[in-house]
């Protein structure tokens, strides 16, 4: 087992890649233990039942740090505040209550939830009026409460996802704690989210990319990574993963298979060139 590399984030050690648990359900619990054991140092969640089992991230948790004798928050965990219209029914806060009150309260369940007392990486799961390229006051009202859980020391560092480049900036333009992490899904065929990837670099924000796989099935069968893959020996999402390490992004994958696990870990003993990666940005062009 080799842990994942690390960046130092004022002061904290952030690990390159993190495993995502979102629609694993009732295996949630067995594969954030074996993601652990494979080597994992990072694992996002959200406390939106309806796409995750935050519940079974916290009982992996448990079981990891059973095994190994550590503690809980030597561990990296990013977890989120998803607003009611991207919830079902099983709410962690009372819908009937104002924003700030339904961020402190879903922050209070997922602590409870992962068992620990404070979260390194706390995201705004997408704008309350998702694809109009628009923030509202919900996403202000929202947002300020999440800065004062960092005020206070209960989160390290803020996030959001699923945002656009209108909806960031206009974050940018009034938060009082900006996003450290952006986390999109990433498309090949937007130069792999290059206009917030761009933005993201000006203000000192990292970028993590999710979908990278499921997200450009038809660019990835494309003959640029097949001979990258026999060139390095190495699998398609490993020359994907590198490609996003060298971009400078942070890397989600969420695999439910355990040899898959080890080999999404096995790409920093090889680098692509300048011009490799070039032809992987403009894939969807070619």
């Amino acid at each position: 087992m080799s842990l994942t590399p690390t960046i130092s984030i004022e002061g904290q050690s952030v690990p390159r890649l993190i495993y995502g648990t979102a629609w694993k359900e009732e295996q949630t619990e067995d594969l954030v233990r074996e993601a652990l054991l494979s080597g994992f140092m990072g694992i996002d969640t959200a406390n939106q039942r309806k796409h995750y089992y935050e519940v079974g991230v916290g009982r992996g948790l448990k079981a990891y740090c059973d095994v190994r004798g550590c503690a809980r928050e030597n561990l990296f965990l990013q977890t989120k505040f998803t607003f009611q219209n991207g919830q079902d029914d099983r709410l962690p806060y009372d819908p009937t209550s104002d924003f700030r009150t339904q961020v402190r309260q879903s922050f209070e369940s997922s602590c409870q939830h992962l068992g620990v007392k404070r979260i390194d990486s706390y995201v705004l799961h997408g704008p309350f009026h998702y694809g109009q390229g628009q923030l509202s006051s919900a996403d202000f009202e929202s947002w300020s409460e999440m800065e004062k859980l960092k005020d206070e020391g209960f989160v390290k560092f803020l996030a959001v996802s699923n945002f656009g480049i209108n909806e960031l900036t206009q974050l940018l333009e009034r938060a009082r704690h900006k996003p450290q992490f952006v986390q999109n899904r990433c498309f090949a065929s937007s130069g792999w989210d290059r206009r917030v990837r761009k933005l993201c670099e000006a203000h000192g924000i990292l970028y993590q990319g999710f979908s990278l796989l499921t997200a450009n099935l038809e660019e990835l069968n494309h003959n640029i990574v097949k001979n990258l893959c026999e060139k390095y020996q190495k699998t398609v999402p490993q020359i994907v993963f590198r490609f996003c390490l060298q971009k400078n992004m942070m890397v989600l994958t969420g695999t439910t298979n355990i040899l898959h696990m080890t080999q999404d870990l096995d790409v920093f003993n090889f680098s692509l060139s300048e011009e490799e990666v070039l032809m992987i940005e403009n894939i969807a062009e070619k």
